[in-house]
C-alpha cells in the first residue's frame, strides 16, 4: 500500500502563488509517473499535470494550466511539487495527488491509470 499526503492549499488572492507538495511513503515506492488533479464543486475532476517520476524531464500539463504551473518531484524525498502562480478565481478546486505505475511513452494523463490517490488539499483563489 502507498500513502499519499498533500499539504499546501490555501487561501490566496487571483494573481498569487502557491505550492502544493505531495509525500509518498508506505510500501517499496515505485512508480512510472505521478500526477496532481483537481475537482471543483459540481464539476468532474481533471488532470492538472503528470511527470515522469524517474527521470522527472517529461511533464505534460492541461491546457488551462500552461506557463503557469510547474511540476517537479524530488526522488529523494519521495516528493512531488506543483508551483501555481498566476492564479485564478476558475483554479479554485480540491487538488489530489496520484502515482501510476502504468509506463506510456509520456507520463500519463488519465485517471484511470492512476493507482493511489492523496486525500486531497483545497485551494481557493478569491478575486
Amino acid at each position: 500500500q502507498v500513502q499519499l499526503v498533500e499539504s499546501g492549499g490555501g487561501l490566496v488572492q487571483a494573481g498569487g502563488s502557491l505550492r502544493l507538495s505531495c509525500v509518498a511513503s508506505g510500501r517499496t515506492f515505485s512508480s512510472s509517473a505521478m500526477g496532481w488533479f483537481r475537482q471543483a464543486p459540481g464539476k468532474e475532476r481533471e488532470v492538472v499535470a503528470s511527470i515522469r517520476w524517474s527521470s522527472g524531464s517529461s511533464t505534460r500539463y492541461a491546457d488551462s494550466v500552461k506557463g503557469r504551473f510547474t511540476i517537479s518531484r524530488d526522488t529523494a524525498k519521495n516528493t512531488v511539487y506543483l508551483q501555481m502562480n498566476s492564479l485564478k478565481p476558475e483554479d479554485t478546486a480540491v487538488y489530489y495527488c496520484a502515482t501510476s505505475s502504468v509506463w506510456k511513452p509520456l507520463p500519463t494523463m488519465g485517471a484511470r491509470d492512476y493507482d493511489y490517490w492523496g486525500q486531497g488539499t483545497q485551494v481557493t483563489v478569491s478575486s
